[in-house]
């Protein structure tokens, strides 16, 4: 397996984020697909979804209670626990990905607080797994959680909503790792017909005040909405679109849906 989880690069980044730097310098705007971990073939999508162009890959790991997951989201989720999906069976069958590209987690902090924050965390470095997105976990309650990350070698990517302060975002933006995530939207993950206003208000708020990689997600509904998106942020981050796609038309179809938003991406 390729080794993309850990510490990386001359200038102290992390290999996902090390990464998304190179890649945005090289001109790319940057897409990270996510899937639903655990759901009936999840690891063949992940390898469509990176063989078609995806810059990395954020895998969920299935949690009963989400508060960000919407109704695509959530279906899939429950289908996998249903299945018996576990944390330690999808990092299990994380651990066998040989993308070439980096994966990151989202899950839910309670997971994470259950195992501990380094046994959480070195779980994830023996999947191959870069990052970790805890969106329930805010970041002003998110500061043991953060050292203990980087101390095991995972980048903590933090969220920022639109809500999120002027005095406090520029903090939240230098703390975050990996990438930050601008929150297009107020409310749970989904397509929406139309890009949310608030999705470049954020993204351009956080690229004023800090020069890591700036990737929009929550409401991005087609690869035009991710191009409108990506005219301020540098990248995007697509959800609910590929998982309804895995769970209506399977893996292979995960593939070709990525490799339009590639195609649209690249041709800005």
């Amino acid at each position: 397996m390729t080794d993309v989880s850990g510490p990386a690069g001359a200038e102290g980044f992390g290999a996902l984020e090390t990464h998304l730097r190179a890649r945005r310098q090289a001109g790319a705007k940057l897409l990270i697909p996510y899937v639903t971990g655990g759901y009936q073939g999840w690891q063949r999508a992940v390898e469509a979804a990176a063989a078609a162009g995806a810059d990395a890959i954020e895998i969920g790991i299935p949690f009963s209670d989400p508060v960000i997951d919407g109704p695509v989201i959530q279906q899939a989720s429950t289908a996998a626990l249903a299945e018996g999906a576990t944390p330690a069976s999808v990092l299990e069958e994380a651990r066998a990905l040989d993308t070439g590209i980096p994966h990151a987690v989202m899950t839910y902090y309670n997971l994470c607080h259950h195992q501990g924050h380094e046994r959480f965390a070195s779980a994830l470095v023996e999947a191959g797994v870069s990052g970790a997105i805890l969106p329930d976990l805010p970041y002003v309650e998110a500061g043991s959680w953060l050292a203990d990350s980087a101390a095991i070698g995972i980048e903590a990517i933090l969220l920022a909503a639109p809500t999120t302060p002027d005095h406090r975002l520029a903090d939240l933006c230098g703390a975050s790792r990996g990438f930050v995530y601008a929150v297009g939207l107020l409310g749970v993950t989904g397509e929406r017909s139309a890009l949310a206003s608030t999705a470049t208000q954020i993204a351009a708020r956080c690229q004023a005040v800090t020069d890591r990689p700036v990737l929009t997600g929550v409401g991005i509904g087609s690869p035009a909405q991710a191009v409108e998106a990506c005219q301020v942020s540098d990248g995007a981050v697509i959800g609910s679109a590929v998982v309804r796609t895995l769970m209506s038309d399977g893996p292979e179809a995960v593939g070709e849906l990525v490799a339009t938003y590639r195609a649209a991406l690249d041709r800005g």
